[in-house]
């Protein structure tokens, strides 16, 4: 990987793993506010429990995957973990919206914020990967 696509893809890293751990912690401290702002739902009962225990996973994938931002070899391993959630999320997140009808304002801008980050990841590790 040449030095500038290894620093683009330190960069969208970063960047990712700050909005997950910011996501995650919006989640733990008020799930109602983020379950209304993503889906347009009133969270209640359960439904707070699980937002919570996703905040826990995002917070957990965040710290995780921060350390990927250091040494090289585990670059790709937290590179893979992000591509694949924000892959994932992106997908889900916009059968919701179609399938399922729910939606919230930050709906769409999350669905397309995820899969550009995906793209990103893709994009600028796609010449470690070929030589692997």
């Amino acid at each position: 990987m040449t030095r500038t696509r290894f620093g683009n893809v330190r960069k969208v890293l970063a960047f990712t793993v700050i909005a997950e751990i910011g996501t995650g912690l919006v989640l733990l401290l008020d799930p109602v506010l983020a379950g209304a702002l993503l889906v347009g739902g009133n969270l209640a009962g359960a439904g707070v429990v699980v937002a919570r225990c996703l905040g826990v996973t995002l917070v957990a994938l965040g710290v995780a995957c921060w350390r990927g931002r250091q040494p090289a070899e585990n670059v790709a391993s937290a590179v893979l973990g992000m591509l694949i959630y924000n892959a994932a999320i992106a997908l889900y997140l916009a059968y919701v919206g179609t399938a399922a009808h729910l939606g919230g304002p930050l709906l769409w801008p999350a669905v397309v914020l995820h899969a550009v980050v995906a793209l990103l990841l893709v994009w600028f590790s796609r010449n470690a990967w070929r030589k692997a």
